[in-house]
């Protein structure tokens, strides 16, 4: 039942400059209330039209940072809820709050961005329940009595960062007593309730904290700390000196010529400021409404020599528990994972984002939908992407196509010249709003999701077909294609060697099928007969457009092979084997090199593995000269960059507008290194059957992963000794396991431990 409210929406007003001068400060709010009894229990229900950090008695409520988080507010504006019991006394009691832009109303997008996306004016919103212990209650909350003042935090911006003056702290405003005679009383804001509803996904929280690993001097003269981990938060900081001093603190992933390289930011000038009070027994500050990707930082105007310990890097992201673990014996491989785990924790801060430090960190769909099969393996995503999908689903219903945006919470972006204004339909990204539900499937065995997210599928798939029309071959119009194909320009990343019309038709083909086998799962006999056949015609169009013959296609690219297998678009055993050999040919002939971007690349060793390629599999993986993942590890990358050669081999940034050095979607490999390299995968839905399937090869001799499945931890791992393969594994209670070596025959076993013994077949003449 929705709760009712009754508690307004306050708001300082428009609250800072004008949109077009830059982020806007922050207010601080606050209110008295007597608590007339003892009290037995008090529920805090609370959000913003911002973001927000409440105090009740000068305490801090909760441990989350960035609250309440990034959803497509209009239709779901997501709220919190606390058991502040133990922060209420008897008498007078206060709480005071930080109001600051975020998401809601600072900048948002790329090519200069947009303000004041969802309205003008920020908001808090926060209702206290006390029961008392003689059985009565009382309700309080903001409205009418609030005021509000100017604070410390001159300006906020997600993109821009922060700049704090700590001679305006107004110390103790959140406890009674505090004068607050001189600051203004709040507006009421109207409000519908209505899109409010309850946190239904783990936080932002302080993760971690890192000490820079060495502190240097730039050839222009700068202080730089290097982290020596690109990741995703800001910086605390331990200062004394005197008043009015401002320390500067700038943030970057790479270095260019020993200085931070800013470039690839864009109009994220990523900065804080921080003027000192003055102190003599010191100051401590963090940030409270910004973030940074980062592994370097340049500190400017710090009063005399800047120890180490003064500054710590503190690690921000949704605080998912973490599922899942892989070594091997291979030290750069362990780096690789290594740094798809760092790309995954920095991109999801609340929405599971493309990028998290220049001026976008957009929830772009088709990253998660490349990188969800990843993402559940090493965390779990499960409520995090349900709340995600919510989104899409209700900011698909906007358009009377039944197109999902590309990217999701929805906003407008001042798009390059290349795409389409408006909601383009896009192949392989709004796919998202398929494929992602099924990962999810497969992963937790949740069918609510299915049952949540059918209309939203079902509505895309429609889309298409209504797109392709009778020819069921979906051509026209831009797509993204197999965006960031490594022989694309700098300038032209959508320029892949594999037509746009072959990678749409086969991902209809692919969501199709999706769609029909979950109407399978939920009962839904007509619409799973309409879908498998819509995904066999679809297939059919395919194979009469690009398909030769013989498992030969019309476009000889590593991609357009790996979609045909992986989606199952050729009819039989020989058609596969003949596109299996012919991958083969293509990696082989480009020198073991990726030849694939961002759809093309999760797909193509699980390609060349299923048609016995899997030595071929392992050369790609394990190469080392660009493109290649560890090409990457070798740059010194401690997370998975957005394009291939985001670092040249001169040492130098590529000159590409578009040039992460975080972006997980080319980390999907991960996925295959856990189900093949260490063979541990799901057999059924929800891992209620194991998969045991390892393939050593690449030089390894050993390898090993281990998975908190929903019946508790699963774990498979083996090693070379001499000419034997020995394997063993961990089967949770309630799970069955099938276990597939090389050269022996399917066995199944039970719950508990288990070790096998099987001599390694001979390698193929």
């Amino acid at each position: 039942m929705p709760h009712h409210w009754t508690a307004r929406v306050i708001s300082p007003g428009p609250c800072g400059p004008p949109p077009a001068e830059g982020p806007r400060s922050a207010a601080l709010l606050r209110h008295e209330f007597t608590v007339r009894a003892a009290v037995r229990s008090a529920r805090l229900l609370v959000t913003a039209l911002g973001v927000y950090e409440l105090e009740l008695n000068g305490t801090v409520v909760g441990d989350q940072v960035l609250a309440p988080g990034w959803t497509s507010y209009r239709h779901r504006h997501r709220y919190q809820s606390f058991d502040v019991t133990a922060l209420l006394r008897e008498g007078r009691n206060a709480w005071g709050a930080h109001l600051a832009d975020g998401w809601y109303r600072g900048l948002l997008g790329f090519n200069g961005g947009t303000r004041d996306i969802y309205g003008r004016h920020t908001g808090l919103l926060a209702e206290l329940r006390i029961e008392y212990a003689d059985g009565s209650a009382d309700t309080v909350g903001t409205g009418h009595g609030w005021r509000w003042s100017p604070g410390p935090v001159l300006a906020a911006g997600l993109y821009e960062g922060e700049e704090y003056d700590a001679r305006r702290e107004r110390t103790a405003f959140g406890e009674a007593g505090f004068d607050d005679s001189a600051w203004q009383p709040v507006e009421i804001l109207e409000f519908d309730t209505g899109a409010l509803f309850p946190a239904d996904s783990p936080p932002v929280r302080r993760i971690e904290h890192r000490a820079p690993v060495a502190v240097t001097t730039s050839p222009t003269g700068r202080t730089i700390l290097d982290f020596g981990q690109n990741l995703v938060g800001r910086l605390r900081i331990r200062v004394r000196g005197e008043a009015g001093r401002t320390v500067t603190l700038r943030h970057a992933e790479v270095l260019e010529d020993g200085d931070l390289c800013t470039r690839p930011l864009r109009h994220a000038t990523a900065t804080d400021r921080y003027v000192l009070r003055g102190d003599p027994a010191g100051e401590e500050w963090e940030p409270r409404f910004t973030f940074h990707g980062f592994r370097y930082a340049d500190v400017e105007g710090w009063p005399g020599p800047l120890d180490p310990a003064d500054v710590t890097a503190v690690v921000l992201h949704s605080d998912l528990p973490r599922t899942g673990w892989f070594s091997c014996s291979d030290a750069s491989l362990n780096r690789l994972h290594q740094n798809v785990v760092w790309g995954m924790r920095g991109n999801i801060v609340d929405v599971p984002t493309d990028c998290p430090q220049r001026d976008e960190r957009l929830g772009w769909t088709g990253d998660v939908q490349v990188f969800a099969p990843t993402a559940a393996f090493l965390y779990d995503v499960r409520d995090f992407l349900r709340s995600w999908l919510r989104d899409l689903a209700a900011d698909q219903s906007d358009d009377e196509r039944g197109v999902p945006p590309v990217f999701s919470p929805d906003i407008p972006v001042i798009t390059p010249v290349s795409l389409p204004p408006g909601n383009p339909p896009m192949a392989g990204w709004c796919d998202a709003a398929v494929i992602v539900p099924w990962v999810l499937y497969e992963r937790y065995g949740d069918t609510e999701v299915l049952h949540a997210q059918y209309p939203s599928m079902r509505a895309w798939v429609d889309a298409v077909e209504r797109l392709a029309g009778p020819a069921r071959v979906w051509e026209g119009g831009f797509q993204f294609g197999d965006w960031l194909d490594p022989s694309a320009p700098a300038d032209d990343p959508g320029r892949a060697t594999t037509s746009s019309a072959l990678v749409a038709t086969a991902y209809f083909a692919h969501s199709a099928r999706l769609l029909a086998r979950t109407a399978d799962v939920l009962g839904r006999g007509d619409d799973a007969a309409r879908y498998h056949a819509l995904a066999d015609a679809v297939r059919d169009a395919f194979l009469a457009r690009f398909h030769t013959g013989g498992g030969r296609l019309t476009e000889e690219t590593q991609t357009a092979y790996a979609l045909a297998l992986c989606f199952r678009l050729l009819r039989d055993d020989a058609e596969r084997a003949g596109a299996g050999r012919r991958l083969a040919d293509l990696v082989a002939a480009g020198g073991h090199r990726i030849g694939t971007g961002f759809l093309g690349t999760p797909l193509v060793c699980d390609a060349l593995t299923d048609t016995g390629h899997v030595d071929t599999a392992y050369r790609l993986l394990t190469q080392r000269s660009c493109p290649s993942w560890l090409y990457q590890v070798d740059m010194g990358a401690t997370t998975v960059w957005e394009r291939w050669d985001s670092l040249l081999p001169d040492g130098r940034v590529n000159p590409g507008e578009m040039t992460s050095f975080n972006h997980y979607a080319l980390g999907a490999i991960a996925d295959w290194m856990h189900r093949t390299v260490a063979g541990l995968a799901p057999a059924e839905p929800g891992y209620r059957r194991l998969s045991v399937w390892p393939r050593p090869g690449g030089g390894l001799t050993w390898a090993r992963a281990e998975h908190d499945t929903p019946y508790g931890r699963a774990e498979a791992g083996w090693r070379i000794e001499g000419k034997s393969l020995f394997v063993d594994l961990l089967v949770p209670p309630g799970v069955t396991a099938r276990v597939d070596l090389p050269g022996a025959e399917s066995r199944a076993v039970g719950p508990g431990r288990h070790s096998f013994i099987t001599p390694i077949p001979a390698a193929p003449r």
